[in-house]
């Protein structure tokens, strides 16, 4: 019965994650399309793996796995020994070629942009498994690649806009609120992105995208505020506040650089977090703007609490329809595909369900049911992801975005603002720690998800490692017939 179970859970060895291939078995081709003497024709194969790495890299993408996918990329058209190098936004490429006279050849791409487009990333994905599967040849790739350059979007700034508002008034009913804290965390996602799609076509940097960002998000809630409370209405400041700041928060790669550094990538990591906390002080910088504000002009918001107060029973099924929209409404806002839609909605209900049964039930601290909560978010949505084809990260960053401690952030600030030290810093190192058991969670449910549903593991035959060894033994060796002959 175990076994049975075991196997249904593993589901068909035929529908295989495209980085699980890349980490387990070289292509199946055997034979080069290319003249791996040549260096034009071996720089240009490793310029397409480049380009598919920039793909991978500007949507997310761990810089291993990222490595893993365009080794594939470039042993599929014969160029076994590459090593590939990612050091921050750089893709470093080397290759030795040639039979007696070995001639080096390198490749650098500089990634210009982290931009989360989905749409692309799922192109991206199909096109390596047609490498893989020796269905395309390098002019070919080259063509689908700039393909999915030019490829517009429908209605892209509607659609990024609309996604934006719906994921704020899913937060907001994540973090509590009602149908009118809905309306108004959506209000509030929409104008916050709004005005940022206005300044980024002046190419402002995006440190004061996230400045006006955070000032955005306390105007709504201190007019809804006092609106509200002259009709008998109840409107949270601080609820929405916190939505805005989850909602630019999604934009931060956060979580993304962290799950760097837990999967051995610590200088990219660390220069991801740096310019995350970077954009994410310029947010407390705005909502702090916006504070000041709202007491110029007479409208003072309440205080809020020190410590997130603990959920109830009560809503819980709310509160998961909530975080399950949020990660629907995020992957709609980076363009991704319908099914990958509904695998981010399943995914995260998925998670949130779990988070309360850890926090409710059982008593367990926010960090212990966050670290369970991520960790099923990457077990059910790297499992879901492989059957249906659909790269694991869209589900594993959708998943987590929910759950981004926005609301964390907005009390230490406050607290800071109001003289609070101690507990101001407690609240934003717990932001920090939830970040981590995100990503921890999500590595982990990920990394259980590849063992249930990788193939068998192949090893490339040695020798053709020892073909790509440059040694001083060989140098010599090929030296000496030319000796005798002269």
């Amino acid at each position: 019965m175990v076994n049975g179970l075991w196997d249904r859970m593993r589901g068909s060895r035929q529908r295989v994650a495209t980085i699980d291939e890349a980490r387990t078995s070289p292509p199946p081709s055997v034979l080069a399309p290319v003249d791996l003497t040549d260096p034009n024709q071996v720089a240009a194969v490793m310029m397409i793996g480049a380009r598919i790495g920039e793909i991978l890299m500007a949507n997310g993408t761990t810089s291993s796995d990222a490595i893993a996918q365009i080794r594939t990329v470039t042993s599929s058209y014969g160029l076994h020994y590459c090593h590939v190098d990612i050091t921050v936004n750089t893709i470093t490429m080397n290759a030795v070629i040639g039979g007696k006279d070995r001639t080096p050849v390198t490749v650098f791409r500089v990634v210009t942009m982290l931009s989360e487009n989905y749409h692309k990333l799922q192109e991206a994905d199909r096109l390596i498994r047609s490498i893989r599967a020796g269905a395309t040849r390098p002019e070919m790739a080259e063509k689908i690649l700039d393909d999915i350059d030019r490829s517009p979007i429908p209605y892209r700034n509607t659609r990024f806009l609309l996604g934006c508002a719906f994921m704020g008034a899913a937060v907001s009913i994540l973090l509590g609120g009602d149908l009118l804290m809905a309306l108004v965390g959506g209000i509030t996602a929409f104008l916050i992105m709004g005005f940022n799609k206005v300044l980024s076509r002046n190419d402002l940097p995006y440190f004061y995208h996230c400045v006006l960002g955070g000032f955005i998000a306390t105007i709504p809630a201190a007019i809804f505020y006092d609106f509200a409370a002259s009709i008998g209405r109840t409107v949270v400041p601080s609820q929405v506040i916190a939505s805005g700041i989850v909602v630019l928060l999604a934009g931060l790669t956060l979580v993304q650089s962290l799950l760097d550094g837990v999967t051995g990538s610590p200088l990219t990591a660390s220069a991801r977090f740096f310019n995350t906390a970077l954009n994410t002080g310029g947010i407390v910088a705005g909502v702090a703007m916006g504070l000041y504000f709202t007491d110029i002009v007479g409208v003072s918001l309440p205080p809020v609490e020190t410590m997130a107060p603990r959920p109830s029973l009560d809503g819980v099924l709310w509160r998961i329809f909530g975080s399950a929209t949020a990660a629907a409404a995020f992957a709609i806002t980076c363009f991704a595909e319908r099914t990958a839609i509904i695998v981010s909605f399943i995914t995260a209900a998925a998670g949130s369900a779990m988070y309360y049964v850890f926090l409710l039930p059982f008593g367990t601290d926010r960090f212990l049911a966050t670290a369970a909560c991520a960790t099923v978010v990457g077990l059910a949505g790297g499992l879901i992801a492989r059957r249906l084809m659909i790269p694991p990260v869209i589900t594993a960053v959708a998943g987590v975005t929910p759950f981004l401690p926005g609301s964390g952030i907005y009390r230490g600030m406050y607290a800071v603002l109001n003289e609070q030290m101690v507990v101001g810093m407690s609240n934003i190192f717990s932001a920090i720690a939830v970040c981590m058991a995100l990503a921890g969670g999500v590595v982990f449910g990920e990394w259980l998800a590849r063992r249930i549903r990788a193939p068998q593991l192949y090893r490339p035959y040695r020798a053709i490692k020892r073909m790509g060894r440059v040694t001083f033994q060989q140098i010599r060796r090929a030296e000496r017939p030319r000796r005798k002959k002269r």
